[in-house]
């Protein structure tokens, strides 16, 4: 771990104490994970206090661990991952928390401290089903206001549920269930007996 990391890592140690469940070095980038309960406060101490001063969130996205580790996790199902930014200390940290519930998941909201939230938790509403306490106006953001479920929740069906169409009978587009028939598609592989040898070609 770098100097600069180290003294960053110091200093979540030194402000959050028991509030961080972890910390985790990847990527050159330290991630921090915390409750649902002490989300919005750990997220205002991070913009807030001038050791820290996270003035930016640059990326906020939802995440499915449903089969993460090919069925091993045992962790909660749905998280959300902050990427912040400090430009006064030229730091960057990933604050992950997971939800409560997996059956519903919800989360406090973080447009209050960033603005720039906001279309990032639509989208994490729209396509994992993260409902966002507080936040000003959460609707679907990539999808029909018509779509049923979340389509990047692991369970959901690659075809889908519904297919729409226009209907030039009735002059509008219609919603049916889905007509396309579930088929695996092997890849057909072709192999030279001499690929890759320089001495033949």
């Amino acid at each position: 771990m770098s100097a600069k990391l180290e003294r960053l890592s110091e200093k979540l140690r030194e402000v959050f104490g028991e509030m961080l469940h972890s910390q985790l070095l990847e990527c050159g980038e330290l991630t921090i994970e915390v409750s649902a309960s002490n989300y919005l406060q750990v997220a205002r101490t991070l913009r807030d206090n001038p050791d820290l001063s996270f003035e930016q969130l640059i990326d906020l996205s939802g995440l499915d661990y449903l089969a993460y580790g090919n069925g091993s996790w045992e962790g909660g199902r749905f998280a959300s991952v902050a990427h912040l930014l400090s430009i006064k200390n030229n730091w960057r940290l990933r604050l992950r928390v997971f939800a409560d519930s997996d059956d519903f998941p919800v989360l406090d909201s973080l447009v209050d401290l960033w603005p720039s939230a906001n279309w990032y938790e639509r989208e994490s509403f729209d396509l994992y089903g993260v409902m966002y306490s507080g936040h000003p106006d959460l609707r679907r953001i990539l999808t029909d206001y018509g779509f049923v479920g979340h389509p990047f929740r692991k369970d959901f069906p690659v075809s889908g549920y519904v297919e729409m169409r226009y209907d030039p009978e009735l002059g509008r587009v219609v919603y049916q269930p889905v007509t396309i028939e579930p088929r695996e598609n092997t890849p057909r592989i072709v192999r030279e007996e001499n690929y890759g040898d320089v001495g033949h070609g």
